[in-house]
């Protein structure tokens, strides 16, 4: 069996040819026409003087040929590099320019929009244009072509890969500053998609809809793990939850995966009897309690599957559905084939409930971050364990987040080392802050964070959207005193219009609510 990313295509095609595997809109394509698909990508890609390893970024919104363009590179021994349709120009330019992208594949609207910012990307050679009626102009010397559905390459065209060859590069969001990319390798790909569609039980009678970015390593792992799997895929471009309800209906959906913030939207929906939905998955964050039980009586034949993932190591740990009633806070054991170790600052292993930092070590570990070295270092770093005699030390991720394992051997997320509050000397959580205020049902949305405090040190400012009209802030203050300890009670509540700002791929976008209330204290 093939380890590389295109081969989860190709092995599909032959084993089950006139399945369904993708659907967009009124476009339906078996295995056998996504196989051409893919070949006819590569093939063009090729014919455009493509070489191994160079990058391909695919800056489109979902579609056929976002998904032939990313799998035609790979086809052609070259590496993908998925752009979030949501970033701006100069998002884009940085990310072309940082991973010196040789081809861009987009639309003629986005390619408009880039018109400006494509001087920044000096190693940009081609651009391949999808869906116009008329080429654009070539802004300076670059090569615009249409894109094609053409023959597939010439036997031995494509450049040779091997599983250890880098597949594919994923830009972090750029919230926090510039995007980095995450470099994964064809082995990473594969192995996550093997490991995921093992626990989940996929099978070629799944229909599973893509709802999230490509871009975002949780919404590429639906289409490998579909591929795999030989089971469907159905993109779409959603604006509404609702939208989302009527075509799991429509296409008789059965694996539905997102991020919490879009999951508390579905949880208030009426779902109609008669759901096709055997499984949901949840990643991105912790979905508040009250949001798991109103998907557990929604959908009470779907088996939710509460999951954690880093974008340097693809997928990490999972719950399994019959755990959930039992411990529905915790983000379960290492998926198969990995192994998750809760570390002390002096890299010795925590004792039971003793908080430490998680690290990941196993097949999904990724080759680090794309030209950056420094950055690189500081966490992909030896596992901990090891002999000393081993010559060549194993790398392992140094996540950054802040978890407990149980007696049992569950985890438990506490925090971000970056997101964690310090009050008067106290660690605080902003999931526990969160969570309380989901638990009380007074807000649809929470989202906590810290902002520097004259006195103790940092201050906990809560943003929230009200449930119901009549809702104060002081009524919200007195409900976390009496859910909380003084030291978790927020000192500023403000209540805003829904929805809270989201990132691109879709999590609460906590550094723009938090930029404007830096200064809050200043004056104390």
């Amino acid at each position: 069996m093939s380890d590389l990313v295109h081969d989860l295509i190709f092995t599909a095609a032959h084993r089950v040819p006139g399945a369904e595997a993708l659907v967009y809109g009124a476009e339906r394509l078996d295995y056998a026409a996504l196989e051409r698909a893919v070949r006819g990508a590569a093939a063009q890609l090729l014919r455009a003087g493509l070489k191994p390893r160079e990058r391909v970024a695919v800056y489109l919104e979902k579609r056929v040929e976002n998904v032939a363009a990313m799998f035609g590179a790979s086809a052609a021994g070259a590496v993908f590099v998925p752009v979030n349709p949501l970033l701006k120009a100069a998002q884009v330019a940085h990310i072309l320019a940082d991973c010196d992208a040789r081809v861009l594949v987009t639309s003629s609207e986005r390619l408009h929009g880039l018109a400006e910012v494509l001087a920044q990307c000096p190693g940009l050679r081609t651009i391949i244009v999808v869906g116009a009626a008329a080429l654009p102009q070539a802004p300076g010397a670059l090569q615009v072509l249409a894109w094609e559905r053409g023959a597939a390459p010439a036997p031995g065209a494509a450049h040779p890969a091997i599983d250890a060859d880098m597949a594919a590069i994923l830009y972090t969001s750029g919230s926090t500053g510039k995007p980095k990319g995450v470099v994964l390798s064809h082995r990473n790909i594969v192995a996550g998609a093997r490991s995921v569609a093992g626990y989940l039980g996929n099978t070629g009678g799944d229909r599973i809809l893509a709802v999230l970015p490509l871009s975002f390593d949780y919404g590429l792992s639906q289409l490998t793990t579909a591929f795999h799997s030989g089971a469907a895929v159905v993109l779409i471009n959603h604006l509404f939850a609702r939208d989302l309800l009527k075509a799991v209906f429509a296409e008789r959906i059965t694996g539905l995966a997102a991020v919490p913030p879009l999951w508390i939207q579905l949880a208030q929906l009426d779902w109609p009897a008669g759901c096709s939905l055997r499984y949901l998955t949840n990643s991105g964050g912790a979905m508040p309690r009250a949001t798991v039980a109103a998907l557990r009586a929604r959908l009470p034949e779907a088996e939710l599957f509460l999951m954690y993932g880093l974008t340097e190591a693809f997928r990490s740990t999972y719950l399994p559905p019959s755990e959930l009633a039992r411990r529905p806070d915790s983000m379960g054991r290492a998926i198969p084939n990995a192994e998750v170790l809760v570390v002390r600052p002096d890299g010795s292993l925590c004792e039971a409930n003793e908080p430490g930092e998680l690290v990941h070590r196993g097949a999904l570990v990724s080759l680090g971050y794309w030209n950056d070295p420094a950055k690189t270092a500081q966490r992909f770093r030896p596992a901990p364990g090891q002999d000393p005699a081993l010559p060549l030390a194993e790398l392992a991720v140094w996540s950054g987040d802040t978890v407990r394992r149980d007696e049992e051997g569950y985890l438990y997320f506490i925090g971000r080392s970056d997101d964690m509050i310090k009050v008067s000397g106290y660690r605080v959580s902003p999931a526990e802050v969160e969570e309380a205020l989901h638990e009380s049902g007074l807000v649809e949305e929470a989202v906590a964070f810290g902002v520097p405090h004259p006195v103790m040190g940092q201050a906990i400012v809560l943003l929230a959207v009200a449930r119901e009209a009549g809702l104060t802030p002081a009524l919200l203050q007195k409900e976390c005193q009496r859910r909380l300890p003084v030291w978790m009670v927020p000192a500023h509540i403000a209540l805003l219009p829904g929805p809270l700002p989201r990132n691109p791929n879709g999590k609460f976008d906590r550094p723009a609510l938090r930029a404007p209330l830096v200064a809050l204290f200043e004056s104390e």
